[in-house]
């Protein structure tokens, strides 16, 4: 099922809902212009918990195996690392205290315009929603609870030329819920499909 959900603040305007990079609550993915003042304050709030912030070329990632590598490099993957998009699921929601801080990440992705290009970039997002899902939550796919805590783990992509009607688009598939305002975009998956 495919949804689209823009939010209406009392004054008319269409915005996103407020996003908190520092909590474990959705959007998972967020898609914003470049520089936004917003998400710096969210990051810099998540590194002053503890969390950890790591940032990725979006030149390293226009292959899916880029994706795996940098993924795999930044974010300390196991070296039984499938290198592939179910293994990227399962490591995301597996990361070791070393690369959360014991808090939560957000992973910043720079200058995504050409990635939004890319034949993989629907896929990949809906991946990073799959792990951040899991990793946000305190109980397993099954209901029962985690051995660890929910960590806070949240993906922003920054856009030079930002066009949220664009980036919806691409990002739109029938497993995630996209939330389009003004000035972002955010994605997490549709619990009718995955829950």
């Amino acid at each position: 099922m495919e949804r689209s959900t823009t939010s209406v603040n009392s004054q008319g305007d269409s915005r996103m809902s407020d996003f908190e990079l520092t909590g474990t609550s959705e959007p998972w993915a967020i898609f914003v212009p470049q520089g936004s003042a917003e998400v710096r304050q969210e990051l810099a709030a998540l590194e002053a918990k503890g969390g950890r912030v790591y940032h990725f070329d979006s030149r390293d990632l226009m292959t899916e195996q880029g994706i795996f590598s940098s993924f795999a490099a930044a974010l300390q993957f196991p070296g039984y690392f499938g290198k592939n998009w179910d293994a990227l699921v399962d490591c995301l929601d597996d990361l070791c205290g070393a690369v959360t801080g014991g808090v939560g990440i957000a992973v910043v992705v720079n200058e995504a315009d050409q990635l939004l290009r890319t034949e993989h970039f629907p896929l990949f997002v809906s991946v990073l929603c799959q792990g951040a899902d899991r990793a946000n939550s305190a109980v397993d796919l099954d209901g029962f609870p985690q051995d660890r805590p929910a960590v806070s783990e949240h993906f922003v992509f920054e856009f030079r030329e930002f066009d949220a009607e664009e980036i919806a688009s691409r990002v739109r598939q029938p497993d995630l819920i996209v939330t389009v305002g003004d000035r972002c975009v955010g994605a997490a998956l549709d619990p009718e499909e995955w829950h």
